[in-house]
């Protein structure tokens, strides 16, 4: 068997088994809670559920790497590193190990919060650098696969489309933060994104093997294809959300004048 698909299969039967366990402890004890996918919450891409189960799947390895005094930095930096391996694999067309590079990302993209919360260390700057961090991951998975498809330009171009989607909807949110506007809700965000691409690439990779004789990775097409499309639909719905709160907002009250007198006129009274 090859070795790309021999791993890419352990780490599938690695995520059944602790799927498979957390179905366990809901039964025992009750559903994982966190404050934080309470308050972000899920979406008709990625439920809550499934939230909760990559959280609590963290959790432990955060506590672990806060007893030993690792920092939130070095946890964001070893994201970017690994970030950087899996479009370094992804434009080889080493579809598995891109995969298996992206999963490793997206969890410590995760526990460095965590890891932050639990060593009190939490800070601006630190966020910061996480969000910076998360573009240029992004960038390289997906920078990866437009190298990769170099040679079929309808499939570059979708990839670029969906390179282009990411980054306008993580804009969207960005620029609503700073117009102190609630970011509005919508599909493909961030966690969402990663896990319908790292989907994508896990999959291809036996796609590849046992189906494909021209090795076109047709559910990485599929994953690109929704991102390109939903991403960009989510990007522009938000932008027309943000700049209605803002007319709202910037709309002032008219004052309602009554009588035709001097007196009268230099009086506003309110409307019943």
């Amino acid at each position: 068997m090859n070795p790309e698909l021999k791993y890419t299969l352990a780490v599938a039967l690695g995520v059944l088994f602790l799927i498979t366990t957390y179905g366990v402890r809901v039964l025992v004890k009750g559903r994982a809670r966190f404050d934080r996918i309470d308050r972000q919450g899920g979406s008709r891409l990625l439920s809550k559920g499934a939230m909760e189960i990559g959280y609590w799947i963290i959790s432990p390895v955060a506590r672990a790497l806060a007893s030993l005094h690792v920092s939130p930095n070095q946890v964001s930096w070893l994201s970017f590193g690994f970030g950087a391996l899996a479009g370094l694999f992804l434009a080889r067309g080493h579809f598995g190990f891109g995969a298996m590079c992206a999963t490793i990302c997206g969890l410590l993209d995760s526990v460095d919060g965590m890891v932050a919360r639990l060593s009190g260390v939490a800070s601006d700057a630190g966020e910061v650098l996480d969000a910076a961090i998360d573009r240029y991951v992004e960038f390289f998975f997906l920078a990866g696969l437009a190298i990769y498809y170099r040679e079929q330009p309808a499939l570059q171009l979708l990839a670029l489309m969906a390179l282009l989607g990411s980054f306008m909807v993580s804009y969207s949110t960005t620029k609503a933060e700073a117009l102190r506007i609630e970011p509005p809700s919508g599909l493909m965000r961030r966690p969402e994104r990663a896990v319908y691409l790292t989907a994508g690439a896990a999959l291809s990779g036996p796609s590849i093997a046992w189906f494909e004789s021209t090795p076109v990775a047709y559910p990485m097409v599929l994953a690109l294809a929704m991102v390109a499309v939903l991403a960009n639909f989510s990007a522009i719905e938000r932008f027309w959300l943000i700049a209605k709160a803002l007319r709202r907002r910037d709309v002032k009250p008219v004052e309602v004048y009554a009588g035709t007198d001097e007196k009268n006129r230099c009086q506003p009274q309110r409307r019943k």
